[in-house]
């Protein structure tokens, strides 16, 4: 079957379309004839060998997200599910084919009306977006900025913040285009990247969720209130500073707290039930999938170059 695979980490063109044999589920998995494959920051920093760290090695397929129709089950899993309509997390990598293997755990039926593309756009983001507020606890009426709103984590974060409640919901984006869009999703505010605005944006932020990290992310502690938290749920602008935490005991005396979140630390049934409740509520219209562009699994190449160009609003999802 076609796959795309990492040949060389590094740039996009590290890339390559191959074949490799059909998989067959072991115990617990199935199998399932994808319809739609999410391009998430994750595939990007792996690809990149940002986390070689982590044990990834030449010849890894990249994608996690999944959707489409199961074809076979492995030993214990309820043959019902063949012919099913779902949406799968397949892990750190394996998505990028024709074909995938997905644990039954982690695999969840489609509402009738939810395309195979739009279920790929909310699974992942939609999870780490509400699981990243509940780890900031964040409370109605507190103010919110999201930093890296552009992408499908923060424009999940955007929608989320403000249908809890935030009194204010404030963005860093790149352009006044990209702000438009945002506070039609639920912003009220829009900065810069550095996090500058006007002088009628709030003068600091309850809750901080940071999609991007990088160099910068230090300046951001002083954009929090007293006790306010800032909460890292990506890191697609690489590793802060080493010293960031010194930012952080120069204000002692506000209090301020500095967290990671994986939805990782989740527990499988918790990830599943937040799943469940959101596709539920994308099929009745009350969240927003945004989704970049849609483009043919061969062209996974320009897929990871439009993601290093930072030019992607939304998602973008592969079809075989």
């Amino acid at each position: 079957m076609k796959a795309v695979a990492i040949e060389e980490f590094g740039g996009p063109d590290g890339l390559a379309v191959t074949n490799i044999p059909a998989p067959a589920p072991a115990r617990g998995q199935v199998l399932i004839v994808n319809e739609a494959i999410g391009v998430g920051g994750v595939d990007v920093m792996i690809r990149s060998g940002a986390l070689a760290a982590y044990g990834f090695r030449k010849g890894h397929v990249p994608g996690g997200e999944v959707a489409g129709t199961v074809t076979a089950v492995g030993e214990g899993v309820d043959p019902v599910w063949v012919g099913q309509r779902v949406w799968a997390f397949t892990g750190t990598g394996g998505g990028y084919v024709e074909q995938a293997i997905a644990p039954i755990g982690e695999v969840l039926t489609l509402p009738a009306s939810l395309s195979a593309v739009d279920a790929v756009t909310l699974g992942s983001s939609g999870v780490v977006a509400h699981f990243g507020l509940a780890h900031a606890h964040f409370s109605p009426g507190e103010t919110v900025l999201v930093r890296g709103a552009a992408g499908s984590i923060g424009i999940m974060t955007v929608q989320l913040a403000a249908r809890g409640g935030a009194s204010a919901v404030a963005v860093t984006t790149s352009s006044p285009e990209r702000g438009r869009r945002l506070r039609d999703l639920g912003a009220t505010h829009v900065l810069d990247r550095s996090g500058a605005g006007g002088p009628d944006d709030p003068p600091g932020y309850d809750v901080i969720i940071d999609v991007v990290a990088g160099e910068d992310m230090p300046s951001f502690f002083d954009r929090l209130n007293p006790n306010g938290r800032l909460v890292v749920v990506g890191a697609v602008g690489g590793q802060p500073p080493a010293d960031f935490g010194t930012r952080v005991m120069a204000a002692f005396q506000k209090s301020m707290s500095f967290a990671t979140f994986s939805a990782a630390t989740v527990a499988e049934s918790a990830r599943r039930a937040v799943r469940m409740e959101q596709f539920a509520a994308a099929d009745r219209g009350e969240l927003q999938m945004v989704v970049h562009e849609v483009l043919p699994l061969e062209h996974a190449v320009l897929a990871h170059q439009k993601m290093d160009a930072g030019e992607v609003f939304g998602r973008i999802v592969l079809t075989p």
